[in-house]
Parts: structure tokens; sequence; C-alpha cells
């Protein structure tokens, strides 16, 4: 039948496989944050999450300037 160097290669296959389908998985998890992130279309990863990171403390700014002009606004 199959020797132990047949099952070998099929554990690397499998390997192989998974990896492809994880880095798959991250690169349609980093489009999706492209098209979320204003400028974000066409940057590569490190600049992504860069414009991520200040994007989230830019929205971060306006909820807390929204929430203090309510509390200035309130009857």
């Amino acid at each position: 039948m199959c020797s132990n160097g047949c099952k070998e290669f099929a554990k690397v296959k499998c390997r192989r496989r998974r990896k492809q389908a994880a880095r798959g998985a991250v690169e349609m998890k980093v489009k999706k944050l492209q098209r979320l992130v204003p400028g974000g279309e066409g940057l590569n990863p490190d600049r992504l999450f860069l414009r991520t990171a200040d994007y989230i403390l830019h929205l971060r700014l306006q909820v807390d300037v929204l929430q203090t002009l309510s509390k200035i606004c309130k009857p």
C-alpha cells in the first residue's frame, strides 16, 4: 500500500492548503478593511493599519465632541 513517505507527503500537502486558506482569509479581511477606511484602497497592510488607527482615533474624537455638545445643549 502506501509507505510512510506517502503519509508525510499528505501531511505537508494538508498544511500547505491550511496556510493558503488562512492567507486567503486574511487577504479578504484586509480588502474589507480597505473599503471601510477612507483612503484605504490600494494601501499595503502596514500603512492600512496605521490609517485605520488614525481613523478610529478621529471617530472617537467626533463622539467625544458630540457628547460634550449634547451635554451643553440640554435644556
